[in-house]
């Protein structure tokens, strides 16, 4: 008797927990964890993350993306300066206590942190390996942009949901990490099995490769090359075979203007995420004026590189002062001087320059006649991430540590060639007719010994480098300020002339008035702090350790790219 009590009670006991399972599953069913992963299209998740290698507005807010830094890191190397002097960033200042120069740490940890594992994980699962492949290319371009920038950063704990304090890991690690993702990158994006679909693909990436495979393939080989380049001033560049290295991935990436890798943006209306961030419709760099360092090499004033050779590229890049001269000049600002050096009292004089709008009122900060912008500052873009013309002036820095002449020659030659005809097929718009780069008018500036030296014997690295700094004017900033911290901005020389590499570059004085920051101890900025609203509220016991919570100098720590 008591057997079958116990069966009644242990049937009556499962049909119970039937119900209650069956109860549980339909409740679940309605009422969906808000805070469980819900697994969507990897064809939803790549435009996102596209939109996160320029500028990106999350609905939290956030602000991220290579152009959100850019307006700050260009002025340490003098592509921008602002109206403003005395300005933090044009002393070489560092950011504390908010998120400035933290929109590449934001981009990768947050704009594509999880998203970027969602499209591996669900790509990998519904086998789009296009889409995986594309995923693991931008993770290996993160990885690169943050060492570069932040120096000790996190890696091995990046993504662990379960912390909310992280370690740092060192910078080596980062350099390991971005070549694993490109080689990951490169085995998925050559395979056709599965369910890759190119349609779906182009659909996806309409703003950046517009689904060419093999236009991501060459975009991650050059982020190999950029991996590598970065470290030719350790002392053993040559004999641990990264400058071969840099030589063999920038001939498998772009070669042609075709393959530019160029973020577009469809300026379907006024919203912000419609437009570049650079474009006056957003109206963010109004306050911005182009360089003194970059006018004068494209206006013949450096008194070592291109002297007195004017460049025909300044009215596609440049914005021609705002003066009553019939025959408009090129001019720009020291970044801690602003634009006091062209006022007497409060009036401007002849040769101040207009904003990178070229608005054509002397101190315009806003945008009106939106149809005068050129280059990089439309609504539109396009903006370059990766070009031939860098390839080709990565190579032939590479080829020229090598004692490989010849090569580097070449390579020089056709990366002023290539950006003079990027110039005049993609940013033709708003030229004057008289000023419209012609076939002839190419040939003399090539063929112009000052420029381009009679054999590859007259080369120098000033020649490589001060190219490379005008073909990347603009959209460059962060590949630029890793070249120039390599070099130590003015102090490394070329070791086969003993000339200073980047000629008449000036820091900011320290005398007989001081434009250094003063914080920075008369050093000059090597990093970027971590990003203020994560690190500096959680991750204070990493920060400390690392010198970057309780010294104001952080900033100045040299980064180990640019270490022996």
């Amino acid at each position: 008797m008591q057997n079958k009590i116990f069966k009644l009670f242990f049937f009556t006991a499962v049909i119970s927990l039937l119900g209650l399972s069956s109860c549980k599953k339909m409740i679940d069913d309605a009422y969906l964890n808000p805070n469980a992963p819900i697994k969507v299209p990897v064809e939803t998740i790549l435009p996102g993350v596209i939109g996160g290698f320029t500028a990106f507005n999350s609905n939290a807010g956030t602000n991220y993306g290579v152009q959100i830094d850019d307006i700050l890191l260009g002025r340490y190397i003098q592509y921008f300066g602002s109206t403003t002097a005395s300005e933090n960033y044009g002393g070489m200042g560092g950011t504390i206590g908010s998120d400035n120069t933290g929109g590449i740490w934001a981009t990768f940890y947050y704009g594509h942190g999880a998203n970027v594992n969602a499209m591996i994980q669900w790509g990998t699962e519904d086998q789009k390996w296009d889409f995986v492949g594309a995923a693991w290319a931008c993770r290996a371009w993160g990885w690169l942009e943050l060492v570069n920038q932040y120096g000790d950063a996190i890696a091995r704990e990046a993504f662990r949901t379960d912390l909310s304090q992280f370690h740092y890991d060192t910078q080596p690690e980062f350099y390991d990490s971005c070549r694993y993702a490109c080689f990951q990158a490169i085995k998925f994006l050559s395979r056709t099995d599965g369910n890759v679909n190119p349609a779906n693909f182009a659909q996806s990436d309409f703003y950046f490769n517009k689904g060419d495979v093999n236009k991501w393939k060459k975009f991650v080989y050059g982020i190999l090359a950029r991996s590598y380049s970065c470290l030719s001033s350790k002392t053993n560049f040559l004999t641990a075979g990264y400058a071969d290295s840099v030589i063999k991935y920038a001939n498998l990436s772009l070669t042609a203007n075709t393959d530019n890798v160029l973020a577009t943006f469809s300026v379907a209306n006024t919203s912000n995420g419609f437009n570049s961030y650079f474009g006056p419709t957003r109206s963010n760099i109004g306050t911005m004026r182009q360089g003194g360092y970059i006018a004068n090499l494209m206006s013949g004033k450096n008194t070592v590189a291109f002297t007195n050779v004017k460049d025909p590229r300044c009215w596609y890049m440049l914005s021609e002062s705002a003066s009553t001269l019939t025959d408009s000049i090129f001019k720009g600002v020291m970044p801690w001087l602003g634009v006091t050096e062209y006022l007497s009292g409060t009036t401007p004089t002849t040769g101040y320059p207009r904003n990178l709008w070229r608005m054509g009122v002397q101190n315009a900060t806003t945008a009106t006649g939106l149809d005068s912008t050129r280059y990089v500052y439309g609504n539109a873009g396009p903006w370059p991430m990766m070009t031939a013309s860098e390839m080709q002036f990565t190579l032939a820095e590479a080829a020229y540590r090598k004692g490989d002449k010849t090569t580097a020659y070449a390579a020089y030659i056709n990366g002023i060639s290539l950006d003079f005809d990027m110039l005049t097929t993609t940013y033709s718009f708003n030229i004057p007719a008289s000023r419209v780069i012609t076939p002839a008018m190419k040939t003399a500036y090539m063929t112009n010994t000052a420029v381009v030296p009679a054999t590859a014997a007259g080369l120098t690295l000033t020649h490589i480098m001060l190219q490379k700094y005008i073909a990347l004017y603009g959209w460059g900033t962060h590949q630029t300020w890793t070249d120039m911290r390599k070099y130590h901005y003015n102090l490394d020389k070329d070791p086969f002339t003993g000339q200073i590499v980047y000629a008449d570059f000036i820091t900011p004085p320290t005398s007989p008035i001081n434009y250094l920051v003063s914080t920075n101890n008369g050093k000059l900025v090597y990093r970027c702090r971590p990003r203020f609203n994560s690190e500096y509220l959680y991750d204070i016991p990493e920060l400390t350790r690392i010198g970057a919570y309780q010294n104001a100098d952080y900033n100045t720590y040299e980064c180990w790219f640019s270490q022996p």
